[in-house]
């Protein structure tokens, strides 16, 4: 009797462990899109290495998402203004409450976003990591 019911629960947990992992894959597809607030890097981290192990150059259209691949590639636009860029994912972040995204400085001075600091944005996945990308 009992081993029926601990079979059911194993089953049950399988599956939402499943399930959980491919929502998770799923969101790094192109075409999947989030909203949010949107910031950038500070010039003080410049050199400074990221998540993936490269060093935060701000020349660089790069950005940070918390579960995105490293080497994912997305367009992020400031609602405000529709201007948008389309950057790489290579560190995690940002570790702030309602934002989705920190963008390098090259990719906030074309987003206009320097001045305001933090913007709604939107971001649209456009080329999934390359296998290994890393997570």
């Amino acid at each position: 009797m009992h081993g029926g019911r601990w079979a059911r629960r194993a089953a049950l947990a399988g599956a939402l462990a499943a399930g959980l992992l491919a929502a998770g894959c799923g969101s790094s597809r192109p075409g999947f899109t989030q909203t949010g607030q949107g910031s950038y890097y500070a010039n003080k981290f410049r050199g400074r290495p990221t998540a993936s192990g490269a060093p935060y150059r701000p020349s660089k259209m790069t950005a940070a998402h918390n579960t995105l691949p490293f080497g994912t590639r997305i367009r992020v636009t400031n609602v405000r203004n529709g201007r948008s860029v389309k950057v790489t994912v290579n560190d995690r972040g940002p570790h702030v409450a309602g934002r989705i995204v920190d963008v390098s400085g090259k990719a906030a001075r074309r987003l206009d976003l320097v001045r305001a600091g933090v913007v709604p944005v939107k971001l649209e996945v456009i080329k999934a990591a390359p296998r290994g990308g890393g997570r």
